[in-house]
């Protein structure tokens, strides 16, 4: 069954402990040496083998960013090991690209089948000469998980170059349309050589406010989450419209936040229509389901929907990028299916928790010719025998369904604690297990997860003050209760300030 059909059966429901889990939920998903019952620190994080490592790495390349050193060997499951011997629970999980964890057996299984020695081993270029079992494999696994309505994917190495490509994808379809499907001509040919019109058009993509797409120089533009990611890099002057900031609880704030929406929605369509009177028309709008790396930002199901309607009344792509909120965080296999969309997006980027990058197309996207979209290797092989392990486990172990379920789990208890710490909380949202929660401030925040890892929790934080959680889709309705458990006793310390 597919999976975006598979995500739509509703758990059968019964009390424990006060909350609603399911069988599905409470059913064992990994051996039981997979699990343990607590975190266990043993140093403070960094401990004194990653501080010595850290120095070692720091003679050849920067280090600023780097946490701690992590033991990928011993680690398993939900729980990450570091190099001094402390064990995490983790629920922010390599910025949200584990889909099963560390070392699920299935993954581990793969590996070890000889049957996909040579897979491992040699690395094709996928645009000139691809393994003769691709065809085969690309159905199998790609296409089993399509987004309902697009029957063409892309591959690639990462979300950011999917997203790049897409972009290069939209203009190619753009200039085709607008010479009425007729291949480039001598002029453009000539003209593109020297970075001039019409060969290189005067064309954008146009992006929201706290939005993030990448680091390349075309994503990077369409990207507004944080300075830091920007700076000193010459940029493309691309339109950027604003992005709904909704409050919080959204039943208290109904009219203010359609509202909000409405006047977002009122400037992408003046923004679309500024652009092209000034000679650089919109030909694709980029999105995501919820603005991940931004703040974790929300807009309802009208906007996107709405969103799609400007997009078609303006000759523009929709691209929806998925690449952190794809793969059945959010309790379906794509966020964008909670929508319920007219048609199909356009465009559907993933990488992460998919394992390999890429996006999922209309037909009518297809480039003409080759060498239009493509690179040395335009994937890897490798990574689709593990995406059809992944694949095989969420529909066996029905893990959207967990997902549902664990996080109805993470937003009462989020709730609970922003409740009951309200100077410190604020603002607590989600959709599936896609959970996040404010802090007063950026410093607040930072030093909530550095509390939080201390006490034996691996979080994350994005936009300026937000915890976000990231688990794996094999994080049960227990894990979150140990994690909400935890999350309390940082809180009551009283020194978070």
């Amino acid at each position: 069954m597919p999976l975006h059909l598979l995500g739509d059966r509703m758990p059968s429901m019964i009390p424990v402990l006060g909350r609603c889990l399911s069988n599905v939920a409470r059913r064992k998903l990994l051996p039981d040496h997979y699990d343990y019952d607590r975190p266990i620190v043993k140093t403070e994080i960094p401990g004194p083998r990653s501080k010595a490592l850290l120095t070692d790495l720091d003679k050849i390349q920067n280090t600023e960013a780097v946490q701690f050193f992590c033991d990928y060997e011993r680690s398993k499951g939900n729980w990450l090991m570091d190099a001094d011997g402390n064990r995490l629970l983790d629920i922010y999980t390599q910025i949200s690209s584990l889909p099963l964890g560390y070392n699920h057996p299935a993954l581990v299984n793969a590996l070890r089948d000889l049957n996909n020695l040579s897979t491992f081993i040699n690395r094709p270029s996928l645009g000139t000469l691809p393994p003769l079992d691709f065809p085969d494999k690309m159905g199998k696994v790609l296409m089993r998980v399509a987004p309902p309505g697009l029957k063409e994917v892309q591959t690639m190495a990462c979300g950011t170059c999917a997203n790049e490509n897409a972009y290069k994808a939209v203009f190619i379809w753009y200039r085709t349309k607008q010479r009425g499907g007729s291949m480039p001509s001598k002029e453009d040919l000539e003209s593109c050589m020297r970075d001039m019109p019409p060969g290189s058009p005067k064309l954008s993509i146009l992006s929201f406010q706290g939005g993030f797409h990448g680091r390349t120089l075309g994503c990077l533009a369409t990207s507004h989450s944080k300075p830091i990611q920007k700076v000193d890099i010459p940029s493309l002057v691309w339109p950027v419209a604003p992005f709904p900031q909704l409050r919080y609880p959204l039943e208290l704030y109904a009219e203010e936040n359609r509202q909000e929406e409405e006047r977002c929605l009122d400037a992408v369509w003046k923004i679309i229509v500024e652009s092209k009177t000034s000679g650089q028309p919109v030909a694709g709008i980029v999105v995501e389901p919820i603005q991940a790396e931004g703040g974790d930002h929300h807009a309802s199901n009208t906007f996107f929907r709405r969103l799609q309607r400007i997009a078609k009344d303006n000759d523009a792509a929709m691209i929806v990028d998925e690449v952190q909120t794809g793969v059945g965080l959010t309790g379906r296999m794509w966020a964008h299916e909670h929508w319920g969309l007219e048609e199909p997006p356009d465009f559907v980027t993933f990488a992460k928790k998919m394992l390999i990058g890429g996006y999922y197309y209309k037909e009518e996207f297809r480039p003409q010719g080759g060498y239009r979209i493509i690179n040395t290797w335009v994937g890897d092989p490798a990574k689709l025998v593990l995406l059809e392990a992944v694949i095989r486990v969420i529909e066996e172990d029905r893990l959207l369904d967990n997902m549902r379920e664990t996080g109805q789990v993470l937003m009462e208890g989020l709730r609970t604690l922003e409740n009951k710490y309200p100077d410190i909380l604020d603002g607590t949202r989600g959709q599936g297990s896609f959970c996040a929660v404010d802090c007063p401030t950026e410093a607040v925040r930072n030093t909530v997860i550095r509390a939080l890892r201390n006490k034996g929790v691996q979080a994350g934080g994005c936009g300026e003050r937000t915890i976000r959680c990231r688990p794996a889709l094999i994080f049960q309705p227990h894990h979150a209760e140990m994690f909400l458990d935890i999350f309390n006793s940082v809180l009551a310390q009283g020194n978070i300030r």
